[in-house]
């Protein structure tokens, strides 16, 4: 099987589509709050409950709202018998921003030295 990310990154098909499903999913208050707390929570994760806790959000509404993340492929899960964690991808997150900084400031040297490093390896 390709490996998505890169045979669409190499060839640039489907790369503004992507970037367009993962921003449309993000472009909802509840969505975009998911997705940041689970950021904020890092690589472990939080679960369904936990989530549901902190956004006051019914359950049904919540597992509406993370299945459109899913499915833009920016939140997984994982399942520990009842109890499911989702977290962020955060992988998915920082081709995102590459894709959004990839022709920073024109190249005229804005100062940054990785725009689209979102994530990972801090100084």
């Amino acid at each position: 099987m390709l490996d998505r990310v890169k045979y669409f990154d190499i060839f640039g098909i489907m790369e503004t589509e992507a970037a367009l499903a993962s921003l449309a999913a993000l472009a909802q208050p509840s969505r975009l709050a998911i997705f940041r707390l689970l950021v904020q929570a890092g690589p472990d994760g939080l679960g369904v409950g936990d989530l549901r806790d902190q956004l006051d959000l019914p359950g049904a509404t919540l597992s509406a709202h993370l299945n459109v993340l899913r499915r833009a492929g920016l939140v997984q899960d994982r399942r520990d018998g009842r109890h499911i964690c989702c977290f962020a991808d955060f992988a998915r997150m920082n081709a995102l921003i590459d894709y959004l900084t990839e022709n920073c400031c024109a190249g005229a040297g804005c100062g940054l030295a990785n725009p689209g490093a979102a994530c990972g390896d801090k100084p």
